[in-house]
């Protein structure tokens, strides 16, 4: 997947490369409890999803990673705070903004926003993991230069 969509944009953004990643999600009636109010822990499956979106338009597969270089990613520490509610039908941007990257943990900071609005905000390290062992091990460099673009 091209990581840049035309005149030097990242793809699903609309911004210069080197801004925050940021990919759409229409909340659906099984994200949401009766009232039509999104379920807090669906947040996580969308910031999960962004997640992964970045990593693959940075040219890296999470899949060919666990299978090829038994490598994987693990979430070691997770602070979430919630602003407003996502309803049923709304469309949101799920953002990820690069904090750190080094030695065995990436660090990022993910929004997300209903228009210019910030309904959840958190702020997450994940770990790099021998896919076999379940043990720490470092981030590969190719990844943490290729996510540069979304520090």
């Amino acid at each position: 997947m091209n990581p840049r969509g035309a005149a030097g944009r990242t793809a699903g953004t609309g911004r210069p490369a080197g801004a925050e990643f940021s990919w759409p999600v229409r909340v659906y009636y099984q994200h949401t409890d009766a009232a039509g109010v999104v379920y807090h822990g669906r947040y996580l499956d969308f910031m999960e999803a962004a997640r992964a979106e970045m990593i693959q338009c940075a040219g890296f597969d999470l899949g060919e990673m666990a299978r090829r270089d038994g490598i994987v990613f693990v979430v070691h520490t997770l602070q979430i705070t919630y602003h407003k509610p996502a309803l049923l039908n709304d469309l949101l941007a799920v953002t990820a903004r690069l904090l750190r990257a080094g030695g065995v943990r990436l660090v990022l900071e993910q929004r997300v926003k209903r228009g210019g609005e910030v309904l959840a905000r958190a702020e997450l390290a994940l770990a790099c993991v021998d896919a076999h062992k379940h043990r720490p091990i470092a981030l590969p460099r190719a990844l943490a230069v290729g996510l540069e673009r979304y520090a």
